[in-house]
């Protein structure tokens, strides 16, 4: 449990870059929908590297095990990415890129509730503890909630969470739609493969929208690819597939994503010139690492 919570937690640090690029991807002009497709068409060739050096033959059971099944393996790789990242980049349009990240902490509240669509109960410690991070979330928003911003965050509200539960809705059909024998890299290597179709198609309508993407932008799309696409998903994706069994530690493992909002909010303050927060937030962001504790301690 100690592993799966680490590699939760180190995740949730490079999961902070797509809040911070997106971010600053905004501010420089860069169209939203540019961001959300190059992220995945990025990824793709990245991980068929991975799985090329590693061992070149892991790709064919991947590509046979779609072969088998391709409309859940297109239908569910859709929605863990597809219906998660769009939203999600179209939310950063709205605002400072830690408000983005802790609005998103609705996820963790989301993953509870998805549990009785796998056959068990929800587990009620969890969710309580749960609802306290998101009590933190609240908190730290609220020096925000006046004037333009709350308009903002009312408009980011709908994106978010649809998000917040296409991703681990997404990832938990997944885990039971693939092999045992598949590991960590395979999953999101097929997952990526399968949700490429709706991003050619969000692609040709960013192009239509507003013509290529900037060289900033691309650049950008690229860290974000390798920061928070390969790098934090296949570290969140192997700690979720370490407690896959026990929907208690589950939770609590997707839990440490809260961790994105205090990364986030570092590197929005200290790279792009976010404004520092008050004493409120300060009392938020305690609660948010109180509820992460009480989530590992719970799980055992």
């Amino acid at each position: 449990m100690k592993k799966a919570m680490s590699y939760g937690i180190l995740a949730s640090f490079f999961f902070a870059f797509t809040f911070l690029l997106n971010r600053s991807m905004n501010l420089a002009g860069g169209y939203w929908l540019w961001s959300a497709c190059l992220r995945y068409l990025f990824m793709l060739p990245m991980l068929a590297l991975l799985l090329f050096i590693r061992k070149g033959s892991q790709i064919r059971p991947v590509c046979a095990a779609i072969q088998k099944t391709p409309a859940p393996w297109l239908a569910w790789s859709t929605v863990g990415f597809g219906l998660f990242y769009l939203p999600l980049t179209l939310a950063s349009v709205y605002g400072e890129s830690w408000l983005t990240a802790a609005s998103w902490q609705i996820t963790i509240v989301a993953g509870v509730l998805l549990t009785p669509l796998f056959g068990k109960k929800i587990p009620l410690k969890n969710l309580a503890m749960s609802a306290l991070i998101l009590v933190g979330v609240a908190i730290l928003q609220l020096p925000h909630m006046s004037g333009q911003t709350f308009q903002n965050n009312c408009a980011a509200f709908v994106p978010i969470l649809i998000a917040a539960f296409s991703y681990p809705l997404g990832n938990r059909k997944m885990m039971q739609l693939c092999p045992p024998e598949f590991d960590t890299l395979q999953r999101v290597f097929g997952m990526t493969l399968c949700s490429t179709p709706f991003w050619i198609l969000s692609a040709i309508a960013a192009f239509v929208k507003s013509g290529p993407p900037a060289a900033g932008q691309i650049i950008q799309s690229l860290g974000v690819a390798l920061f928070s696409g390969v790098i934090a998903t296949i570290l969140f994706f192997h700690a979720t597939d370490l407690v896959k069994e026990n929907q208690k530690k589950l939770a609590a493992v997707e839990a440490t994503q809260c961790g994105e909002v205090l990364f986030t909010l570092l590197g929005g303050i200290l790279v792009l010139g976010d404004p520092f927060p008050g004493l409120l937030s300060f009392l938020g962001i305690i609660l948010i690492i109180i509820g992460m504790i009480a989530n590992s301690l719970l799980a055992g």
